[in-house]
């Protein structure tokens, strides 16, 4: 080799190792019951596109969140450790009522700061809900573009609905959206168009299925005469709408030829809500705010061609703190101690390297609520006496057994406690609507 050829080779080096990271993408529903997917038993509403994710990679029966609610379970999502460690307890209520410290706490790193360092482009298209004020900003967390919402929920149609939650392309307000579950997905396609070259990891939280319950009526003739339920039936819409969403991001992969190179992933944000948005969590117990099943248990998938394997079903628990040690396994980085991760790279169990389960017990806290995942059995509570329930053997969490293996259920929860004394107190609390408050004081005693 001349020196020609070697200085050629060790520029290109550099490119080489780039090239070699895969593009990681991740997508996340907001509130989507546990039945409501096709590859999660779901009969009522076509999800094809979601579905092959299933098909292509690997589809989790017991993937959780860790916390029943939406800015809780994005905080631990976006750190990897529970959001509780760092008092990111609840959600701050509307934007014009939320404590002047709301947001995922400067003190924490997100994950978009964790793939830049990495050699990552970073692109976040929709809800963030992690705060409001400009340093908790996506652009101030990590993300080198933004096109979204700042707060919990948002019109799918009318970008100025809600002046204290606009629409926004970086820091500049966007007057006009067409359907924002079609929006964030163009948007999520078109960075992926212009960072095909390079390694990129793009969130796209979308607002679908959240109320309000919005769809286009090109949707909504997808169920004519399918569904008889009006809200249902607009429910069906709305997720048909996300599903076509996500088949966009995955022809745009598959156009570039990036689809054997990418790290897909798809969760929910938590349990369905059933009585705001007809969502379906069967054969789960409970819903969004509750700490049963129903409220943590979630539609949870990933693909990865070539290193994971088609169609598996995988059935340990995992929980979406796991992602983001995932995400910088994959990429060839290695998460230091003082970062402090409550999950784990869940690569080498889906491989088959690792042998073991990824967690040998999941937590999880929720105001008056707790709850702790052993194995195959769960202890919770509402607030009251803890209920113990065999998970294996009775997933819809009817028979509570903590009378009858009381010794379990006594070494359960202290080990609770004991997770619980590294939980602080919550830094906010959500804050009452005033007219709800004015509503609340005429009613008669």
């Amino acid at each position: 080799m001349n020196r020609r050829q070697f200085l050629s080779v060790l520029a290109a080096a550099p490119l080489v190792a780039a090239a070699s990271k895969p593009n990681i993408v991740l997508i996340v529903g907001d509130d989507l019951g546990y039945a409501d997917l096709g590859s999660y038993g779901g009969k009522e509403i076509p999800t094809p596109h979601l579905d092959s994710i299933a098909r292509n990679g690997v589809r989790f029966t017991d993937g959780y969140v860790s916390c029943p609610y939406c800015s809780p379970t994005r905080a631990g999502l976006m750190t990897g450790r529970y959001q509780t460690h760092f008092g990111h307890e609840f959600n701050p209520g509307p934007a014009e009522q939320a404590v002047e410290n709301f947001g995922l706490p400067l003190t924490e790193t997100a994950m978009p700061k964790r793939l830049k360092d990495l050699g990552y482009k970073t692109g976040m298209f929709g809800k963030w809900h992690l705060g409001y004020k400009p340093a908790y900003h996506p652009q101030q967390r990590g993300f080198d573009e933004y096109f979204g919402f700042l707060g919990g929920a948002h019109s799918y149609i009318d970008a100025e609905a809600d002046p204290a939650n606009p629409i926004f392309r970086g820091t500049a307000k966007v007057p006009r959206v067409d359907y924002t579950t079609d929006q964030f997905a163009a948007e999520a396609a078109g960075f992926i168009e212009r960072n095909k070259a390079k390694p990129f990891f793009v969130y796209l939280p979308f607002n679908a299925v959240h109320a309000p319950l919005q769809a286009l009526q090109k949707y909504e003739d997808r169920f004519a005469g399918k569904i008889a339920d009006p809200r249902r039936k607009t429910f069906a819409a709305m997720l048909s709408a996300m599903d076509d969403g996500v088949g966009l991001i995955l022809k745009t992969l598959e156009k570039h030829k990036l689809t054997g190179n990418t790290l897909l992933v798809f969760h929910s944000d938590n349990g369905g809500p059933t009585a705001g948005n007809t969502s379906k969590n069967d054969p789960l117990r409970g819903f969004k705010a509750q700490v049963y099943e129903g409220g943590i248990r979630v539609p949870f998938l990933m693909q990865w061609p070539g290193r994971i394997p088609k169609g598996t079903v995988y059935g340990n628990p995992v929980i979406a703190l796991d992602l983001l040690p995932t995400f910088v396994a994959a990429a060839a980085g290695a998460p230091a101690v003082d970062w402090n991760l409550d999950g784990v790279n869940l690569l080498p169990f889906l491989s088959g390297k690792d042998k073991g389960v990824p967690h040998s017990q999941l937590y999880w806290r929720f105001g008056q609520q707790w709850a702790m995942r052993d194995g195959d059995w769960k202890l919770l509570s509402m607030g009251g006496a803890p209920a113990l329930y065999h998970l294996k053997t009775d997933i819809g969490e009817t028979r509570d057994l903590s009378h009858t293996e009381s010794a379990r259920t006594e070494k359960m929860g202290a080990a609770w406690e004991d997770w619980n004394k590294r939980n602080l107190p919550a830094l906010w609390t959500p804050r009452q609507n005033p007219a709800q408050k004015k509503k609340k004081k005429r009613r008669p005693a």
